[in-house]
Formats: structure tokens, sequence, C-alpha cells
């Protein structure tokens, strides 16, 4: 939902009128939340390893195709935008079947079954990252769009509560958090586990946590004993996440499209790809950061409290590396995607 956000304002920035139809989930939070209009239709993500459960997303989809062609029909859009998730595949298939210009994005490291499904009926799919065997000229690579970063790194501290002489890492795995990440930052910053720096040119200064732990097991850290200046939460919306990001000198995350994110803010990362997504496009995504200066990469499999704190102080107290990094991944970044795609989506409209 993030890069259709962003894509979502640069239209409205051009004054275009712009409508959601999304499922039941984060878009139903995030949508309203960004003043736009939201319609839902009924729809499940399609199960790789239960047969059954992947039959019932298939019936899903085939239900929801009557609602998006009634969507569609009612709103009359004058281009439709498919945002590569499973919700896209019902309205994409409504858009084609109305003869209603479609463009696609494609916010990973390899196209998603939606993506793949739709490009051949699409004007135009835009692309995070270059696709081998998809560069002809439907093609276009635009880099994931994001909201605006955030610039006052001193107002966000302070929104969080930071001192200034305080080294701040941002721990986060996406809206329903990453178990691992989160079971080994509570490891590695339980009182009196950090340990000395071996890479450093100077001590580590004193730290301060964000964690953004996900609504799933943030009941269950938050009865643990946390230290001082560890900060658990579990959710922060879009303009909070973007001052945690201009607040924090290191995050540790997982690597799906947020690394867009991390590069729109020049913020150094520890990366633990998702072992388990498809096309192992989280593993595509942490090499790109780390190919390039900008991360560190540890496997979920090698992940524990010590590795990982002793490769946050290592960062931390080695300031000419996380400069290089931060640099590197400013290197990284397209801040005009979500404008690049919107234009994509007025010259559709406009033909």
């Amino acid at each position: 939902m993030v890069p259709a956000i962003a894509v979502a304002d640069a239209l409205r920035a051009e004054g275009a009128q712009v409508t959601f139809i999304g499922g039941a989930r984060a878009e139903a939070q995030l949508v309203p939340a960004a003043g736009f209009a939201l319609h839902t239709i009924n729809v499940q993500g399609l199960s790789r390893s239960n047969q059954l459960r992947a039959l019932r997303a298939l019936a899903l989809a085939a239900a929801a195709l009557p609602r998006a062609l009634a969507l569609l029909r009612r709103l009359a859009p004058d281009a439709v935008m498919g945002g590569g998730g499973y919700v896209a595949g019902p309205v994409g298939v409504a858009a084609v079947i109305l003869r209603i210009p479609l463009v696609l994005t494609e916010a990973d490291s390899h196209l998603g079954l939606t993506n793949r499904l739709l490009a051949r009926f699409a004007r135009r799919v835009c692309l995070a990252f270059p696709l081998a065997g998809h560069d002809g000229p439907r093609y276009l690579i635009t880099g994931r769009p994001v909201p605006p970063p955030a610039h006052d790194r001193a107002q966000a501290r302070r929104r969080f509560g930071i001192d200034p002489d305080q080294a701040c890492v941002l721990v986060f795995g996406g809206s329903l958090g990453a178990r691992s990440i989160n079971l080994a930052a509570v490891e590695a910053f339980a009182p009196g586990t950090r340990a000395a720096a071996t890479t450093a040119s100077r001590a580590p200064a004193p730290l301060h946590v964000l964690h953004v732990s996900g609504r799933r097991d943030h009941a269950e850290l938050a009865a643990r004993e946390l230290p001082g200046g560890y900060d658990l939460r579990d959710y922060l919306d879009l303009a909070e996440f973007a001052d945690a990001l201009a607040a924090a000198d290191l995050a540790v995350a997982r690597s799906g499209g947020s690394v867009f994110e991390l590069a729109a803010h020049a913020l150094p990362a520890i990366l633990v790809p998702y072992p388990f997504a498809s096309g192992d496009h989280q593993g595509a995504n942490a090499r790109w950061m780390s190919d390039a200066g900008a991360a560190l990469v540890i496997a979920d499999a090698e992940l524990s409290g010590e590795r990982l704190r002793e490769a946050v102080d290592g960062l931390l107290g080695d300031r000419e590396r996380l400069a290089a990094m931060a640099a590197a991944a400013r290197g990284l970044a397209r801040p005009d995607a979500a404008r690049e795609v919107a234009r994509q989506l007025l010259e559709a409209a406009r033909g």
C-alpha cells in the first residue's frame, strides 16, 4: 500500500481524482488515513503450501470479478493502476474487460503472479528493478514509489524522545512484524548484554532502540524486561515511520520494498531477508543494498541476539563506515519514482 499511496499523492498533486479498490487488511486503515476513498472486495493471498487455501483464494478471486466490474462501471476511471498484490488481480481483469487503460507497478525484484498474468494487457509496467526478460518497450524502470522522506532530523528525534548524544537503532519488520527479528532484538539489547564494539574507532554512544514490533508479537515482547531507552511500539503510521527513519542512525529490518525507504532516508541497515519470500525477492533486495555498500546482511537462520548485538555495536562504533554506508544508500534512492508512475497513468488516461 505504501507505493500506491505515494503514487496517489503524486496524482492528487496534479489535480487527478483518485479512488482505491482494495481488501480489508492494511489498506482499510492506511487509505482513509491518507484522505482517499476505499471500496473493498473480498480476496486473499494465494497459498503456495496449502492446496485447499489456494483453491479458496482462486474461488474468492473469481467471485470478486463481478464486484470489480460493477465498481469500475460506476466509478468510470480514465485509467487503472495495479499495485502488484492479489487484490489487483480481479480489478486488473475487470479493467481489461472494460477496455480501461491499465498501468502496473512491481515493487519487488521479480514479477509477481498477478503482474505476470496481466502484463501483456497493460499499457505500461513500472518496475522497481531491472528484470531479466522484461526489458521491452512495455516496461519502464522507475524505482519503487515511496513517500517523501522526512528532512527534519532534530524534530524527528524530539518526537521519539531521543537525546542528541544517543545513537538510535530502528528495528522493524512490516505490519505484522518479523518474529525472528523481534526475538533477536529484545535479546540483543536486554540489560547487561551489550558488548563492546570490536571494530570501533570510538566507543558506541548511549543507545536508543526504537522497535516497531508489529501487532502480532507486541504483547509478548512488552511483557519482557526491557532496558531504559528501549521504545517498543506495535505500529507507526506513515508520517511517524518517516520520522523514525529520519531519527535513526541504523536500521535492522527485513528487505522487502522498505529498502527503497531506507535509501530515500540514506539510512544504513542490517538486513535479514525473509527466507520464504516468493522468488527470494528479499534476498535479491538485500544483495542490491549490500553490493552497493549500504547494508550488512545476516541470514535469518544465522540471526541471534548475540550476532545482532555484535553487528550493531560494530557499525555504531565505526562512524566512518556508517557514513560511507549512508552515502551508498543515498546513491540508490529514486526520489522521482512516484511522480514518474503518476505521469505514466496520466498519459494512459489521456490516451
